[in-house]
């Protein structure tokens, strides 16, 4: 177990570096120049350049990478050029945010995802399968970006039930999270009835059905606890796909967490906080694979033992 630990660690290293020295590379070369935008087109040439020699612009982009690296180790993530803030300090102010509409939005993906799996299963072929299976193809299918505007119309313009943008309470957090978990519920929909299928048919079900359970207690007990194995590691997958629908579902609703501050952050050419906000959604993303994929092993030995193989 601990040598699949620290291999698991070693390639999330890996792969946060590689993602880290990406982004870098990519932003420098996106058309735009930030003290330009700062100063404005109507600034000295002599003052933007004073700018760049202070921020550090003036130097080659490989060194500016070794720098930025440098800092990192010491979990330095520089000062925004925009909000002349410690990025640290905007992060703290933006991450709640963004962990409130993540965990919400699971949480409705769930209440979703389990009963319409459990039903198409149970009733495989017939009218509640497909109707099920319908809404998951729809789900998958509907962008977060029209998603969000048609919740918008119906529920806030002509219902007036919710709040149209921001974050003033629970009644705000709704929309937002219904539009990033129905998307998820889609695919856990349909992976719930696949891996239950499969369990239906095992021995031990019909054993328990033979005892004289129930068939809800059948499902619930024996079927569902059986089949959570593939789920658990779709949920670690998911999340990363929910974190980065987060940047166009914060931007449509107007949510201040850091998928909306990363379109800041672009729309502004601030290099340092883009780098910042990309490096946390991936560490995020890699940091809850690693964690599914101890649970994993945890749950099944034989994951561990093919890999030390």
């Amino acid at each position: 177990m601990l040598n699949y630990l620290v291999s698991r660690i070693i390639s999330a290293l890996i792969v946060i570096l590689g993602v880290t020295c990406l982004v870098f590379l990519l932003i420098h070369f996106v058309p735009g120049d930030p003290v330009e935008m700062m100063l404005g087109e109507s600034a000295r040439p002599a003052d933007r350049e004073a700018l760049r020699q202070a921020l550090g612009l003036d130097q080659p982009v490989l060194t500016q990478l070794t720098q930025y690296l440098s800092r990192l180790v010491q979990f330095d993530l520089g000062t925004s050029i925009h909000y002349r803030q410690p990025i640290s300090e905007i992060l703290a102010q933006r991450i709640p945010a963004t962990a409130q509409l993540a965990v919400v939005s699971i949480v409705v993906a769930l209440v979703i995802a389990f009963p319409l799996g459990a039903i198409a299963a149970v009733r495989k072929g017939t009218a509640w399968d497909h109707t099920a299976m319908g809404f998951s193809m729809l789900g998958v299918s509907i962008p977060n970006f029209w998603m969000g505007p048609l919740l918008i119309m119906i529920f806030s313009l002509w219902l007036g039930l919710l709040p149209v943008s921001g974050k003033d309470g629970f009644n705000s957090l709704i929309l937002p999270a219904i539009t990033l978990g129905t998307a998820m519920a889609a695919i856990l929909a349909r992976m719930i009835r696949s891996t239950l299928l499969e369990v239906l048919n095992e021995d031990y079900i019909r054993t328990a059905r033979a005892k004289g359970l129930s068939e809800y207690q059948v499902i619930r007990r024996h079927g569902l606890r059986n089949a959570l194995l593939p789920v658990i590691t779709l949920v670690g997958l998911q999340l990363g796909t929910l974190l980065g629908g987060a940047v166009i579902t914060e931007t449509v609703f107007s949510w201040p967490g850091v998928g909306q501050l990363t379109i800041e952050a672009i729309q502004t050419r601030d290099y340092p906080l883009v780098q910042a906000c990309v490096l946390l959604i991936s560490l995020s993303y890699v940091v809850v694979n690693v964690i599914t994929d101890i649970i994993y092993a945890a749950i099944d030995p034989r994951i561990r033992l093919g890999d030390e193989a």
